[in-house]
């Protein structure tokens, strides 16, 4: 069998995933067209305006647009066009997780990636690559195969590849320029490694080969759940000693450095914080539980479901220790929410912590006001009514504030809340925050982020997650 060798690539889906994934690989592959589809104009409209102003924020992506977009970079809506020219489609699209039916609140809704296959199915004249991207359950490309080869038209062959993406929020680009690993599944026929080999020569243009696995599809699939899954454990685990160190005095960031310096664990994601959030780590695990109960593994099932409690009881912890600092009751008064998206370097503001916060707060009819550098108003209030599903919007609006400065926002409170750990929070002028709030004047650092002694001398009365000083 000649080697495949893939000249033109679709995307479909223009979010997080395929938008920078296939920038990349256009920028690093200049002789392989790109076509990123989607079939939501305003998000492909963003991707195209002039000014680049990209519907992601993420450091580095627009400077990669700029470089490629209208060379070997494009973005459309013309959604069947791009799966009939296309050599490899990678399908990138949402797989959130189902909010009604079996499974509802634990597995993922794979409607996307269904729809998705259905149209390559339909569309497609000639043999094709179709890689998984999306974070799917196990054997999703089973199902995905099976639709393929019932709709296919004579004389047409599709290969499935799961190439699950390890990309950080806030370093994507970075983390694509030079990825730990690119994880490439395949059925173990000579097709499939044919086609894995084909995907594997796309990456290897800047990817070097040591870096580049090939394993067999189902343990592809099921290394994106587990490799997510062993992270947020990671989290809940220092978060789970946080509590304890509050409860004796200890300090986390020093337990955890201790921790941190054995070379069996490890420095990596054992720094405290009120929770983790984002579009990954709370999805794939309940998958993960979905999966273990489905498989009929119920103390597997559990072990990971406790992974996400611990997450859930660390961000409530949190906002009752405000109440319970703030004099027990926080009825009327005004506290500033310094970030709202789930991490710094990003827009995005899925599962973020600040959400559970302030939908605490205002359960203790408190005033909020927010401010995040990236997150837009339009965002805020979706989450907030999300979050709030009872309260009508305009009720809410009557309890929070947007504003567009750190220093806006903390004007007149009398606490301060760091939600998110953004760079520009360090370089607050403090000395004129603390003269312009209302006395005594609190700060509560859920990230680890600020100089407890700095504010203690100019005044302020300090809460640090993980750290058990009295205020």
């Amino acid at each position: 069998m000649a080697p495949v060798q893939v000249k033109k690539i679709c995307c479909i889906g223009a979010g997080y995933v395929g938008g920078p994934t296939c920038a990349v690989i256009a920028l690093k592959c200049p002789h392989i067209q790109v076509t990123i589809v989607d079939l939501n104009k305003a998000r492909v409209d963003a991707w195209n305006s002039p000014d680049f102003a990209v519907p992601i924020y993420e450091p580095g992506l627009v400077d990669v647009v700029k470089q490629c977009r209208g060379r070997n970079l494009f973005f459309s809506t013309d959604v069947d066009k791009a799966i009939l020219e296309a050599d490899l489609i990678f399908v990138s699209v949402n797989t959130p997780t189902k909010k009604s039916g079996v499974g509802a609140g634990f597995a993922a809704d794979l409607n996307y990636v269904e729809s998705a296959t259905r149209r390559i199915a339909a569309v497609a004249t000639s043999s094709k690559i179709v890689v998984e991207k999306s974070t799917v359950p196990c054997r999703t490309a089973e199902s995905m195969r099976t639709i393929l080869e019932a709709n296919s038209r004579p004389g047409t062959r599709f290969d499935i590849l799961s190439n699950p993406e390890f990309l950080a929020e806030g370093t994507a680009i970075a983390d694509l320029f030079k990825p730990d690993r690119v994880l490439i599944g395949s059925l173990q026929t000579t097709e499939g490694k044919e086609a894995c080999r084909a995907l594997a020569d796309v990456y290897a243009n800047w990817v070097p080969q040591e870096r580049i696995l090939t394993v067999g599809l189902w343990s592809s699939e099921l290394s994106k759940l587990a490799a997510n899954a062993m992270l947020a454990q990671r989290i809940s685990s220092i978060n789970a000693l946080s509590a304890i160190c509050e409860a004796t005095g200890a300090n986390i960031d020093e337990v955890s450095h201790a921790v941190g310096f054995d070379s069996r664990i490890g420095p990596k994601f054992l720094r405290a914080s009120v929770g983790f959030g984002g579009s990954c780590f709370q999805k794939d695990i309940l998958n993960l539980v979905y999966l273990s109960e489905s498989l009929h593994l119920p103390q597997v099932a559990a072990y990971w479901r406790q992974v996400v409690e611990m997450n859930e009881y660390q961000k409530s912890r949190f906002s009752k220790t405000v109440v319970d600092t703030l004099f027990n009751t926080i009825t009327g008064k005004h506290i500033a929410v310094l970030g709202f998206a789930f991490k710094a370097d990003t827009g995005d503001t899925r599962e973020s912590a600040a959400i559970s916060l302030i939908r605490d707060f205002l359960s203790e009819r408190a005033f909020v006001t927010i401010y995040d550098p990236q997150v837009s108003e339009e965002q805020i209030w979706q989450d907030l009514s999300e979050a709030c599903p009872t309260t009508p919007l305009e009720t809410i609006k009557k309890q929070v504030t947007i504003v567009h400065s750190a220093l806006e926002a903390c004007t007149q409170k009398e606490a301060i809340i760091i939600a998110t750990e953004w760079k520009e929070f360090l370089e607050i002028d403090w000395q004129t925050v603390y003269a312009n709030m209302s006395k005594p004047a609190f700060v509560f650092d859920g990230r680890l982020l600020i100089d407890a002694d700095k504010l203690r001398k100019i005044g302020f009365k300090v809460k640090v997650i993980g750290r058990g000083e009295r205020v």
